[in-house]
């Protein structure tokens, strides 16, 4: 099992290094994908993209298979889980993706990256859906494209804790004793580069689509899409311990600007707490 305790010299050995070994998986998307080919005749796409879509490393190790494989018929990106499933068929999918090693049988030696690489996937979870909502509400002509942006926008986190876990202990480390510290900031000292630039590189690397590494990159802060992918993550970055972040009276401000709501309509439609909702409502507020 491949690890690393010293900064890698070069983007390209960060790509080698996580390209060595497949990409692990949750172990309960092991056993849902197990019980799901038990009844394997009688489940559609849908189902199957249900699994995959609550697990980014999942969802991850299938555009990237797909990507990879690419038939030279195909002439278009393919940037839904749906329609990746369609495109591979379902016994293929799972002949494709037996065997699969799990995130928490190589991180068993090590509980607390265990614990720091689940509450990262719980943090992409979290800006998943509010991805998926905000982009109902702007419309958006293809919900499942910023779902998926969103969900993996904070995948080289995972690997990571997966692959450098005493690195990666350090860069938290350093930003709880300074938490005016930005991550990448963090990250650069520590690995010398930062998170997004690394995942960047892997996401070029492994062919995934241009339209998800655009919007996984956060560089064209003007296209909403790019924006509800950013503010997501942004949002459960910073409440994933609850509410009192300081930081989290500018994302509200900014998911109203994108929303064209008003800061009492977004604060009741997230369903923040009443005492909480009270402090981050300006003071002429309605409640």
């Amino acid at each position: 099992m491949l690890r690393f305790d010293k900064p890698l010299q070069s983007l390209d050995a960060y790509v080698n290094c996580f390209s060595q070994e497949p990409i692990p998986v949750l172990k309960r998307t092991v056993q849902q994908l197990a019980a799901l080919q038990e009844n394997e005749d009688r489940i559609g796409g849908k189902q199957l993209a249900s699994v995959v879509l609550s697990d980014p490393l999942m969802t991850l190790k299938l555009l990237s298979h797909l990507e990879q494989h690419r038939r030279a018929s195909q002439n278009h990106d393919i940037t839904t889980i749906d329609r990746a499933v369609m495109m591979i068929g379902i016994t293929p999918f799972f002949r494709i993706f037996a065997d699969m090693p799990t995130l928490e049988s190589r991180l068993a030696d090590v509980p607390t990256a265990l614990v720091g690489a689940l509450r990262v996937i719980a943090r992409a979870r979290r800006a998943s859906h509010y991805a998926r909502d905000w982009a109902i509400l702007r419309h958006d002509l293809d919900v499942e494209e910023i779902t998926i942006a969103a969900l993996l926008h904070d995948t080289a986190d995972v690997l990571f804790w997966s692959f450098a876990p005493q690195l990666t202990q350090r860069v938290y480390d350093m930003l709880r004793r300074d938490r005016g510290m930005r991550s990448a900031l963090a990250q650069r000292e520590v690995f010398g580069f930062s998170a997004n630039e690394i995942q960047l590189a892997l996401a070029k690397a492994w062919r995934m689509p241009d339209l998800l590494i655009t919007l996984m990159n956060g560089a064209d802060t003007n296209n909403p899409r790019v924006r509800t992918v950013q503010l997501a993550n942004a949002l459960a970055r910073h409440n994933a311990k609850g509410w009192q972040n300081p930081a989290i009276p500018d994302d509200l401000e900014a998911i109203s600007a994108l929303l064209k709501v008003n800061r009492s309509q977004l604060v009741k439609h997230l369903a923040i707490p009443q005492e909480d909702a009270e402090r981050l409502l300006p003071p002429d507020a309605e409640t």
